[in-house]
């Protein structure tokens, strides 16, 4: 097997015996001089394959055994739900642990606003996601909270093959259609519609759409004080983020509160940022 880009030292860029390019995860494995032959395969831990090459940057933001320990979440999920998942999982995941994990460590606590019950409707995706807060607590000794296996169902369920109603699946899309062209003429700015913050941002945005249609609401003291502090730092997300809710009220019929424009200015936030 021939490694020929580095991702980081433990990640990098190999072609397999056939000649198709995959990530390869092993301890020093980016730490030669690419391209170069690995001989002993066995220091090779992890390979993928069909990883989208805009995810390449992402990992070398990643703390190698948030994504060894993400590789070992989707592994056990797709043998637990008999499912091939979407092939990007084990970095977006990885990203989504690693940044709930920075949040943990500043003692920053947000309530989900994914708040309908996610247990009752996906039980076998919702006991992978706390099997891997579990994981989470004896490898690495980080005590997340128990909110944030519902984040990680909810990669799950965003992985799983596409098997909704078609009727809905439209309505989604036209739904994050119109969301997508009030934030481009808030910020005069045309997005990248293959960046990764925008595919953060829609997998936010159908997960806001499930909860709003089922109209199930939750609020927080906490998350409406960093609202107010968000809108003073950023108030042309905010503005943003009410527009958006405004649409989703009067064009749609649904009613959300302020936990939901809370995430959508933090989302809005990170995607224009990139895109600036």
């Amino acid at each position: 097997m021939q490694i020929i880009k580095k991702i980081n030292t433990s990640a990098a860029i190999a072609l397999d015996s056939n000649g198709e390019e995959i990530v390869v995860f092993g301890k020093g494995i980016g730490f030669p001089k690419v391209p170069y032959e690995i001989s002993d395969l066995s220091k090779i831990e992890r390979t993928f394959y069909n990883v989208d090459s805009k995810y390449y940057n992402i990992i070398t933001s990643l703390p190698p055994e948030i994504l060894m320990i993400s590789a070992d979440i989707v592994e056990e999920a797709e043998v637990e739900l008999n499912n091939r998942l979407n092939h990007n999982l084990t970095i977006t995941l990885a990203d989504h642990l690693n940044f709930a994990i920075e949040r943990f460590r500043n003692g920053i606590d947000l309530v989900s606003p994914i708040s309908y019950d996610v247990a009752h409707l996906y039980p076998k995706e919702y006991a992978i996601g706390e099997k891997a807060l579990e994981k989470l607590r004896t490898e690495l000794q980080i005590n997340l909270p128990e909110q944030e296996a519902i984040s990680i169902t909810m990669h799950l369920i965003n992985a799983e093959s596409e098997t909704g109603n078609l009727k809905e699946l439209l309505k989604t899309n036209r739904i994050i259609q119109g969301i997508t062209e009030i934030v481009e003429n808030n910020f005069k700015v045309k997005i990248d519609r293959d960046s990764y913050d925008y595919n953060r941002f829609i997998m936010h945005l159908r997960y806001l759409i499930i909860k709003l249609q089922k109209g199930e609401y939750q609020e927080s003291t906490d998350n409406r004080l960093l609202l107010r502090t968000l809108a003073k730092d950023y108030p042309e997300s905010y503005l943003c983020a009410g527009k958006i809710v405004e649409y989703l009220n009067k064009t749609w019929g649904y009613s959300s509160n302020e936990d939901e424009k809370l995430y959508l200015v933090i989302h809005i936030t990170r995607m224009i940022n990139q895109e600036r």
